[in-house]
């Protein structure tokens, strides 16, 4: 069985084998370094090895670099000579080129196949923080989920959360009786907020067939781990619905996957690309629960790794959690810069062979300093490593080849269509329908039941000073005296209505019992 995965060649001649142990793997990392330093190549490269190790993996596509594991590299590639000689100076004595097997997903389903959660699953707590919602909202929002759940109203997507808020909205009065105050401007902010994700494009990602998580853990025929590719290059721009997506499936991970301790090998390797998406403008809530999630799905078995720019993209608590790290150079241009390069070469354990800070400045493209976990979870010393030149393609597929590798996947079939099933708006509005057909029908009854008693008031109105004149269109009346006129025609509004077929019934039962 394999134990660790070769990553490259450290030491000052890259002689020293550096290896990512797979018992630790789970214990999270950080891929850390300026643009165009190498992390996506780094990145490609363990999802690769993670894959031939039989440890299926998930990953963001920012950029749609990433597609090229789903077809082998080339000789004929410009890279090749390079890879090559990489290659014999780490000792990698086994490359070869070989395509990875491939899995794509989008929210949109556009570049991959449609990936959805419901409502539901989702739940208030997440949606709450995700929206940055004050207690008050957080409360009115936990109102709609019980009282959806208790009238048996399925929450799928957004109109039927929006649609049980504004129920909830309508009947304020009654349910502020047994839950407490609602008010309509707390309804409201939230229905705003629902609005900015809709906008992003959260549509898509509610509703159903929702993902099964089981989908992510697959294997291929030959034992290797599925890599499972989100398109991100349209989502990028939609950042909150980015970091709510990731962030729901980090969590649903957690509550569904069973406790296994430390496993020889993860279930699942999870990268956060562009992480600081994350983080950026995050409300504390949010970023507590990244925090409490990264630290206790380790025991899932389940690895978290964060790709970044600069380690100060990652709130502290959740850095000190990232024992594996890969720090591609970063660059010291301003004060601010140097600071940001000290402190992240404080992090890693020396080495008394090279100045870290010095090493992390000056490495050149595909290099890296690494720190992985060794036995007992120590952290290694810091080494200055030359990074495993990639296997498969480097670099986007056609729109052809992607949709190629669309269609032979089983996902296909499964996810491809969606499913519009009957749900809170449907429901309600049915019930709305219905009350306003109710409304209707007593109106016209009302509107009908005076019209046999209108021959017994005309002669009142007459005396009262009134003439009637009637047309096929309008009433119009010749008023002599306006007083006398309004008075007639409250009279008669009142004559019509209950009170008058009272009257009405009394007069001609006493007349009718005389006789």
């Amino acid at each position: 069985m394999i134990e660790d995965i070769f990553i490259g060649g450290g030491g000052e001649n890259y002689e020293i084998p550096q290896h990512l142990t797979l018992k630790y793997t789970n214990r999270h990392g950080l891929i850390a370094g300026a643009t165009g330093t190498g992390k996506t190549v780094t990145l490609q490269v363990l999802a690769e090895r993670l894959s031939c190790a039989g440890v299926p993996v998930f990953l963001a596509d920012v950029k749609g670099d990433l597609s090229g594991l789903a077809h082998p590299g080339s000789a004929t590639s410009k890279l090749h000579d390079a890879f090559t000689a990489r290659a014999e100076k780490i000792a990698l004595h086994d490359f070869s080129y070989r395509e990875s097997p491939v899995t794509f997903w989008d929210l949109f389903g556009k570049s991959g196949h449609p990936i959805r959660t419901t409502i539901s699953d989702m739940g208030p707590l997440l949606i709450a923080r995700l929206l940055d919602l004050t207690e008050a909202q957080e409360g009115i929002l936990n109102i709609a989920f019980r009282l959806a759940d208790e009238d048996g109203l399925a929450l799928l997507d957004l109109k039927d959360l929006q649609a049980v808020l504004v129920w909830v909205g309508e009947h304020r009065a009654d349910l502020s009786l047994r839950y407490g105050n609602i008010s309509t401007a707390s309804i409201g902010a939230i229905q705003r907020r629902l609005l900015v994700l809709e906008n992003q494009g959260a549509t898509d990602l509610f509703g159903e067939p929702a993902l099964e998580l089981g989908d992510l853990l697959r294997h291929d025929e030959s034992g290797r781990g599925m890599i499972n590719i989100l398109a991100a290059d349209q989502l990028m721009a939609s950042p909150k619905l980015y970091a709510m997506f990731l962030l729901w499936l980090l969590s649903e991970l957690f509550e569904t996957l069973p406790e296994v301790g430390d496993p020889d090998k993860p279930k699942l390797v999870f990268f956060f690309d562009e992480a600081h998406l994350l983080f950026d403008d995050a409300p504390k809530a949010l970023v507590d629960k990244v925090e409490q999630v990264a630290r206790l799905i380790r025991s899932k078995g389940v690895g978290v790794y964060f790709v970044t720019q600069s380690p100060d993209d990652i709130p502290e608590d959740i850095l000190g959690q990232l024992g594996n790290r890969i720090q591609h150079a970063l660059r010291a241009f301003t004060a601010k810069d140097r600071k940001k390069l000290k402190l992240a070469a404080e992090t890693y354990r020396e080495n008394p062979q090279f100045d870290t800070e010095e090493a992390i400045r000056t490495v050149g493209v595909g290099e890296a300093v690494t720190s992985m976990l060794q036995n007992k979870g120590i952290p290694g010393v810091v080494e200055r490593t030359l990074i495993c030149p990639p296997q498969s393609k480097l670099g986007p597929l056609s729109i052809a080849q992607r949709k190629a590798v669309m269609d032979a996947s089983v996902m296909q079939e499964k996810y491809q269509t969606t499913v519009d099933r009957e749900s809170a708006y449907e429901i309600l509005r049915t019930r709305a329908a219905d009350a306003g057909k109710v409304a209707e029908i007593a109106e016209n009854t009302a509107e009908q039941s005076p019209q046999p008693m209108a021959r017994e008031f005309n002669a009142a109105r007459r005396y009262s000073g009134t003439r009637v004149s009637r047309s096929s269109s309008r009433r119009s009346y010749n008023r002599k005296d306006s007083l006398s006129s309004a008075l007639s025609e409250a009279v008669i509004k009142e004559l019509k209505g209950a009170t008058g077929r009272r009257l009405v019934r009394g007069i001609l039962g006493g007349l009718f019992k005389g006789r």
